[in-house]
């Protein structure tokens, strides 16, 4: 595998493929196949982030905790989020490579940092696949009102992974395809039901999204508290873009397209996510049995409600289409930082990880971490450990992107990056860095910060400090590896001047056995 800062050679006669040169510009080979269009490259951020799956991971909690008020705590979420992608397009921009944690820090800040960064991404999304499965098991059981149990649960979300890998072994045509026909009815059934529900079946006046209709005496009477709690939570709505930056090495024009991709998914998923919790508080029949506890499905409630009892099967439906989407875009995207990381052979087995197969999909990468998810699903026979897992995958993927933006902070203020690349904020780029990173040190306390109120009734005290027990391992056993195995030692920086960097961390290289 090339490590160096030479082009490929152009085939004689065929016109210069500009996308593998500037991939060979920063030291890779064009392996992956360049299926996706700019639209491609939004499908896949788009399934993953998912305006339905977003929804259902916060709205319950969210009235529980704060009341109708809540809805207020997204649009804060969405304008964090907004300051992180002003970070990530100049960088996605400059830096067009799947992996983007690992690849973007090591040409900032150099290989160790860039390890630690990436161990703790990588981790993030191998088990946000088991967490996205898990929650979408019970679905199929509404679909066909069989009982859910846990171990039935775990059988179901196992095969879903399953048929999820199968689908993503085909390569990125299949999955395009197959993500196109599942975005497409997930937007129409969000944009559509969310606008009947705001329009024209609404139970409550406007004035009840100030409302926290003493949902707060769970925070000890305190608002603020019980708006923070819900912003940890509702955090969980708006991740996932990352997607975009996965899939760069199989995006036509990537260095243009990718953090174009990036905003119109945020933008849209937030937009979505907004008006539909929006629309249900509006909706619902009686938002105070969703603060009491009563009504653990507030969606599907105010839906039939509305529409009456024949909707109740195809709104199941329309969530389990969300889910598989969401699922099959998170575990490509979770396969491709690994396959990325892996070609500079700082990783266990990655030799098997950065496998190619015949449709130029990374099927080592996607059998191995599928395997790990799958044997992660065991945890749902404990419904603590789970939960636990969930906590953690939450916190896990806010310090991912609090590592980046300190990254990009760091080089800047160093002088060792200057964005380079077809997106430049120009001198909005230090300030906006600045509150990105603030935000995000802000949002990863909160979300790790142990609540009881989050944890069921009995729940033991390692799933209260879930978040933080969880980080601590992963970060421990990342320092570990690094200082026993060094993987730091075998990774070429070749991030040159043309790059808008310099080599933050100059050492001789070491060649890699790829």
């Amino acid at each position: 595998m090339n490590h160096g800062t030479s082009r490929p050679p152009t085939p004689t006669g065929k016109a210069p493929d500009h996308d593998a040169a500037r991939l060979g510009e920063l030291g890779y080979e064009q392996e992956l196949k360049r299926g996706l269009g700019v639209l491609g490259n939004l499908a896949i951020g788009f399934a993953t982030v998912s305006p339905v799956v977003g929804l259902y991971a916060v709205v319950q909690v969210g009235a529980t905790v704060a009341g109708p008020a809540w809805v207020w705590v997204l649009l804060v979420a969405l304008l964090g989020q907004a300051l992180l992608m002003c970070v990530y397009s100049e960088l996605a921009s400059q830096y067009p490579i799947a992996g983007g944690a690992y690849q973007w820090a090591r040409r900032l800040l150099g290989p160790t940092y860039a390890w630690l960064a990436g161990w703790v991404a990588l981790c993030a999304v191998v088990f946000a696949n088991t967490t996205i499965v898990y929650l979408g098991a019970p679905w199929f059981f509404a679909l066909f009102d069989a009982e859910p149990t846990p171990g039935r649960i775990v059988a179901v979300a196992a095969i879903f992974l399953l048929c999820c890998t199968a689908v993503n072994v085909l390569g990125i045509d299949v999955l395009r395809l197959v993500l196109a026909a599942g975005i497409a009815a997930e937007a129409v059934a969000s944009l559509g039901v969310g606008l009947a529900l705001l329009l024209l079946f609404r139970e409550n006046g406007f004035g009840i999204l100030t409302e926290t209709m003493g949902a707060q005496a769970l925070s000890g009477g305190s608002t603020p508290s019980a708006l923070l709690t819900v912003l940890a939570v509702g955090g969980w709505a708006f991740i996932g873009f990352d997607a975009c930056v996965a899939s760069s090495e199989e995006t036509r024009d990537a260095a243009r397209q990718v953090p174009r991709a990036i905003w119109w998914t945020l933008i849209s998923v937030g937009g979505l996510v907004v008006l539909n919790a929006v629309a249900v508080q509006l909706a619902h029949p009686d938002p105070a049995e969703v603060v009491h506890g009563e009504d653990l499905d507030p969606v599907t409630t105010a839906v039939v409600n509305s529409f009456g009892s024949w909707s109740a099967k195809p709104f199941v439906v329309v969530v389990i289409i969300a889910f598989i989407a969401c699922a099959l875009a998170s575990q490509a995207s979770a396969a491709r930082a690994v396959y990325s990381v892996s070609r500079d052979d700082v990783l266990p087995a990655s030799r098997a990880l950065r496998k190619i197969n015949r449709r130029q999909a990374p099927v080592g990468a996607l059998l191995i971490t599928s395997a790990i998810s799958c044997s992660a699903l065991l945890l749902a026979l404990d419904s603590s450990a789970i939960g636990s897992l969930i906590t953690f995958g939450s916190a896990a993927i806010y310090l991912q992107f609090l590592l980046i933006a300190v990254a990009a902070l760091i080089a800047r203020l160093r002088g060792t990056w200057t964005p380079a690349g077809l997106v430049r904020l120009g001198r909005w780029g230090t300030p906006l860095n600045v509150l990105a990173v603030a935000w995000l040190a802000f949002e990863f306390v909160n979300i790790a910060w142990p609540r009881r109120i989050l944890a069921p009734p009995d729940a033991p005290a390692y799933q209260v400090w879930a978040a933080v027990i969880g980080i601590a391992i992963v970060v421990g056993t990342g320092v570990l590896y690094l200082l026993i195995k060094r993987p730091q030692d075998k990774v070429r920086i070749s991030v040159s001047f043309a790059d808008g960097g310099t080599d933050p961390e100059p050492s001789t290289p070491v060649e890699s056995t790829a």
